[in-house]
């Protein structure tokens, strides 16, 4: 299984990834790829994704059972923690004092 959650990326990045995955939501596409395709499909994403942002996870022999790759500009970075991978998340931006 193949879950692709997409942010504000350009319309033509979205027609191709509806090539080969089911879009069930705006911006969350759906499959069972082979790896060659889900590799082909991150390098796809890596070259259209532009300002947007996207995540892509699998199922995998892990002991979690899934794997995931990140993309662009996001508060979510992916971190290994003794092999496991997890998600931290960066502090908000500091707002600007009133004045």
């Amino acid at each position: 299984m193949l879950v692709i959650v997409t942010e504000n990326i350009p319309p033509r990045l979205r027609g191709r990834l509806a090539v080969w995955l089911l879009e069930i939501r705006a911006g969350v596409y759906i499959g069972t790829p082979s790896k060659r395709l889900r590799e082909f499909i991150w390098e796809q994403l890596l070259a259209g994704v532009e300002d947007g942002n996207a995540v892509m996870a699998w199922s995998t022999n892990t002991e979690s059972g899934y794997d995931f790759r990140t993309i662009g500009e996001n508060r979510r970075i992916p971190v290994d923690f003794d092999g496991l991978r997890l998600v931290s998340f960066l502090p908000p931006p500091p707002s600007d004092p009133p004045r």
